[in-house]
């Protein structure tokens, strides 16, 4: 495995469990929420939401800020973005083989 791919190795690793995916899909597409609504969406306790927050946001996945006693929660995009740029040029290679793997055969 290759530097670049034991790297990005923790977000993905993060994004594997189906509550912190929900999680990250909800502040996508909702935008930035408190610790409170995010147990709404992952049907989770209050402690266990921000067990799986707490590890998004050591990963960069997301970021806190204090608003009164709430923490409001926020996506990062960049690492997102990171992230599909890998797996498109995964995907890339995953052609590029498979075109010569086809190539291949056809010439036989």
């Amino acid at each position: 495995m290759n530097a670049s791919a034991v790297a990005r190795a923790p977000l993905f690793d993060a994004l594997g469990d189906p509550n912190r995916l929900r999680i990250i899909t909800r502040l996508c597409d909702g935008g930035p929420c408190s610790t409170t609504e995010v147990t709404t969406v992952v049907s989770v306790s209050r402690q266990a939401a921000t067990k799986h927050l707490l590890l998004l946001e050591a990963v960069g996945l997301v970021s806190s800020q204090r608003h009164g006693r709430e923490r409001i929660w926020r996506v990062q995009p960049e690492p997102l973005a990171d992230a599909g740029e890998y797996l498109n040029a995964l995907s890339q290679r995953w052609d590029k083989a498979i075109d010569r793997l086809r190539s291949y055969v056809e010439d036989k």
